[in-house]
């Protein structure tokens, strides 16, 4: 058999089991800063979460690639993305769990979108994010207007009803899909998950909560930052700069390293990002169907 032949054998999608977690854990790390979500869906798969993991070798043994799902979404990490072979199993998958949406670096997203495609499963909305990742102390600066009486703290346990206020009103704007259906269910229980699991702060000012600041994801030394939010009555006056700054420092603090996607179009939440140090990784997309 040619050498050729034997890299088409090997380099096939395989369902991963459990003795081969430790591979690709380490896979993961080694491109951590870019695929968050993906080391967070694994976790919890590994952990016995409901979920599925496949992965690619290489003629050395070697995952080159790995594919995620948990939750109704997929996370695509090809290390090699170059002729990357048609999942097998995929067309019988996708006929059998619904995708709700799949996320992750562009050109990996858009190499699963294409194979989707061939099994006649098209997105209806894609949404393109730059990554940025922060991995010392923010900056801020020193001239900066600071309005008088606001407050960057953790949220108190009598605060939920105020704070579910302001989490329905960021999803409504930031996350739910153009012909997306806010369920203010599924959002109560989305803080509850948030306020139970995740670091959270808010902004005060005056005695009113003007804003909110979380963490959405954990990876194995990074934090993925989301749920930034402030009402449209109090921005320009620089709350979300401040917000994120004291946010980040206490993570950057304590040894994590962040990340964080924001939406191309929205030019005021980068520009607040660079100037606290972000830097722009790369293009990340989500697809919903």
């Amino acid at each position: 058999m040619s050498k050729k032949k034997i890299r088409r054998k090997r380099e096939q999608w395989k369902r991963i089991n459990a003795g081969q977690y430790g591979d690709a854990k380490e896979f993961l790390k080694k491109h951590e800063s870019t695929c968050v979500s993906a080391c967070s869906r694994f976790s919890r798969i590994a952990d016995g979460r409901n979920g599925h993991i496949w992965h690619i070798k290489n003629e050395r043994d070697e995952i080159t690639a790995l594919l995620i799902h948990n939750r109704h979404s997929m996370y695509p990490v090809f290390d090699q993305r170059s002729d990357i072979p048609s999942p097998r199993f995929l067309n019988r998958f996708l006929g059998k769990v619904y995708i709700h949406a799949i996320q992750g670096l562009s050109e990996d997203v858009k190499i699963l979108e294409s194979l989707m495609e061939i099994q006649s499963y098209f997105a209806r909305e894609r949404i393109e994010y730059d990554l940025m990742t922060l991995d010392e102390m923010p900056i801020m600066d020193s001239k900066k207007n600071i309005p008088k009486n606001l407050i960057i703290r953790p949220p108190l346990p009598d605060e939920c009803d105020f704070l579910f206020l302001l989490q329905a009103a960021y999803e409504q704007e930031e996350v739910i899909p153009k012909d997306g259906i806010f369920d203010p269910v599924y959002s109560r229980n989305n803080l509850n998950r948030i306020l139970s699991k995740e670091h959270v702060m808010v902004a005060e000012l005056n005695g009113l909560l003007v804003g909110k600041i979380n963490t959405s994801l954990s990876s194995f030394s990074r934090s993925q930052i989301g749920g930034v939010y402030v009402r449209p009555e109090f921005r320009g006056r620089g709350i979300a700069s401040i917000m994120t700054y004291v946010f980040a420092e206490k993570l950057i603090s304590k040894g994590l390293g962040i990340s964080l996607f924001v939406k191309k179009r929205n030019i005021p939440a980068k520009a607040v990002y660079k100037k606290l140090g972000f830097k722009i990784l790369g293009d990340y997309q989500i697809n919903y169907y």
